[in-house]
This record gives C-alpha cells, sequence and structure tokens, in this order.
C-alpha cells in the first residue's frame, strides 16, 4: 500500500508528542519504586511495567528522529533522585502500576483511533497490547493477595424492566425522592472513588517531598479537593446502602527527601487531573439522574481550575513545554514584509 504524503498529520504530532512525554515520566517513576519496593512479586511487575515504559519511549525517539521532528525535552535522570528513601508502600506502588495502565489503556486506544499512517498504527498498537499485558499481570496479582478494590455487588434481576416514566432521568428536585441508582451509575462513582484515592495519595507523597514552597501548597490544595470529590461521591453511594469501595493498605512514608523533581510531579498531577476530567465526562454522559450529571459537571469545572493554577505555575517555572502548533499564517506574512 501506497502512503502519499511524507508528513505526520495534527493528530499524528500530538499523540506521539504527548505519549513520549507520558512514558519519559512513566519511565522515571517506575525506575525510583524499583529501588524501593521490598515484595518480589509486586517488584516482578514494577520491573515489567518500567521495561514496558522505557521501551515505548526508546520506540518513540525513534519515529521523531525518524522523521527530523524536534524531540520534547521531557524527564530525564535529572528528575528523580534513586538514593531517595523508601515514599510509598508496595500495596500504593502496585496499585499505583494498575491505575497508571488503566489511563494507558484509554490513551492508546483514544491514540491509535485518531492516526491513519500505517506504521504509527503498527506502534500504537503494540503500546496497547503491552499496556494490557500489564494490567492483567497487576489485576491478576491484586486478586490473589486480596487487595483489589472490588466494585459493589448487586442482585441479580428477575426480568427486563423498562423504563415507564419520564421521572427516570430526575434528580434535581429536593422535594421529590430520587430513584436508586443503577448499576451504571454505581460503577462509574466507583471507579471515581479509585482514582481520586490514588491521586490524593500521589498529591499527599508530592506535598511533602517538593522543594517549592508553591508547589508544596498547589499539592496540599489538590489532596484537599481529591478528599472533598471523594467524599461526594461515597455520600452518594451511601444514601442507597451501597458500599463504597475503599483502598487497602495505601500509605506514605514520612520522608520528605523528593525522588522526583518538582517539574515532573507538577507534570504527573496535571495529566492524572487531565484523566479525571475525561473520567468525569464519561461519566457525566453514561449517568441517567440528571443531578448526577449536574454533580460531575460542578466536579470537572473544580478540577480545571485547578490544573489552570497547576499551569500557572509550570510556566513561570519555565517547566511546561508547548505542544506543535499549527503555522501562524498571520505571522509568517509580516516576516515576509
Amino acid at each position: 500500500m501506497t502512503n502519499h504524503t511524507t508528513e505526520w498529520s495534527c493528530a499524528e504530532t500530538s499523540t506521539l508528542w504527548t505519549l513520549y512525554l507520558n512514558n519519559s515520566m512513566s519511565a522515571c517513576v517506575l525506575r525510583y519504586f524499583l529501588e524501593t519496593v521490598e515484595d518480589k512479586q509486586i517488584r516482578e511487575i514494577i520491573a515489567k511495567a518500567y521495561d514496558v515504559a522505557s521501551t515505548n519511549e526508546s520506540e518513540l525517539k525513534a519515529v521523531f528522529w525518524k522523521g527530523k521532528y524536534p524531540l520534547p525535552i521531557a524527564f530525564s535522570e535529572n528528575d528523580i533522585n534513586l538514593k531517595a528513601p523508601r515514599l510509598f508502600s508496595d500495596t500504593f506502588q502496585l496499585s499505583y502500576v494498575l491505575q497508571m495502565s488503566k489511563i494507558g489503556m484509554v490513551t492508546y486506544s483514544a491514540s491509535l483511533s485518531a492516526v491513519s499512517r500505517k506504521e504509527i498504527r503498527t506502534l500504537y498498537t503494540a503500546f496497547l497490547q503491552r499496556t494490557i499485558e500489564v494490567f492483567d499481570m497487576t489485576s491478576d496479582l491484586l486478586l490473589e493477595r486480596g487487595l483489589y478494590i472490588q466494585k459493589p455487588y448487586t442482585v441479580i434481576p428477575d426480568r427486563v424492566y423498562l423504563v415507564e416514566d419520564k421521572k427516570y432521568f430526575s434528580g434535581l428536585n429536593p422535594l421529590v425522592n430520587k430513584r436508586t441508582l443503577n448499576t451504571i451509575e454505581v460503577t462509574h462513582l466507583s471507579m471515581n472513588i479509585e482514582t481520586n484515592q490514588i491521586g490524593m495519595l500521589l498529591c499527599t507523597a508530592f506535598s511533602q517531598t517538593a522543594v517549592s514552597k508553591e508547589v508544596r501548597e498547589f499539592m496540599v490544595k489538590a489532596k484537599q479537593m481529591a478528599h472533598s470529590h471523594i467524599k461526594t461521591f461515597v455520600d452518594i453511594l451511601l444514601k442507597d446502602d451501597v458500599q463504597a469501595p475503599m483502598a487497602a493498605d495505601y500509605s506514605v512514608t514520612a520522608s520528605h527527601i523528593p525522588p522526583f523533581s518538582d517539574k515532573l510531579m507538577m507534570y504527573h498531577n496535571s495529566m492524572m487531573v487531565a484523566a479525571g476530567i475525561g473520567n468525569y465526562a464519561t461519566a457525566s454522559s453514561a449517568s441517567q439522574r440528571t443531578d448526577l450529571a449536574m454533580k460531575y459537571e460542578k466536579l470537572s469545572s473544580e478540577s480545571a481550575l485547578l490544573a489552570k493554577s497547576g499551569a500557572d505555575i509550570m510556566v513561570t517555572n519555565r517547566w511546561m513545554e508547548q505542544p506543535p502548533s499549527t503555522a501562524d499564517r498571520e505571522e509568517l506574512s509580516k516576516e515576509r514584509e
């Protein structure tokens, strides 16, 4: 098959750029985890995840070089301190790998669906397959250890039910009893509790190890927001007597020695917030009770404001790389004059 263009499309450029930064950051975090993890089985999974991230980074780098495209600065050994003491429990590290593999599967699937070039599709397919393998390995070990955060169970219906009334979609009127949650809504509420738990623990660790006071204060705000969102979702479940999923043995040590640069921690937070906003958008569109959809929109707005304040910090400190842009035709015209 002949490829009639030698240039990258905007979709190919943007996804290659984003995936390079993400894998570069992940490789740094996982490399540090390998220095501190104690459990042998968990270490094998972290080693596998690190191998995937570093391989992906190398393959993406080769694509940039082949296309003679400027390589993003991203992250390097300058952004990690392998001599820093243990900061996270083994259980947290394992659950972190699970959460990041979930984000990876979503990101790689979306990237794959956006591009057209055969070699890029082949590359993203390989990334997705590797990430699924890590996801399976991590899920299996968590289940084996009894540490997997199970979604709430429900009774099996005795027959098929149809929506008989438009009130099924209501929920904003405080004087009217809301219908009970359906299983789709419970699933999304549970998933968003899990992701915020991981985010809250990360921000806790980042807030006590960041060098900059500004970054420490930002991480405290992010931690408080994650805690608030968890409470919101838990309260909704408990009102319907649905048990909220809670984390197992997640813990952060009292170390103040930073294993990661402030730049890496800020980027990591921005990536997690962006993933969270995407999760909220998906949950909002899937939730058929209007009060839930409105709640997700409100929480998304809070997350967006936090992301903006974080972006301001990154710009001030020259930590934010600008994504590839389209040509500024007006500016080019001025240069010609």
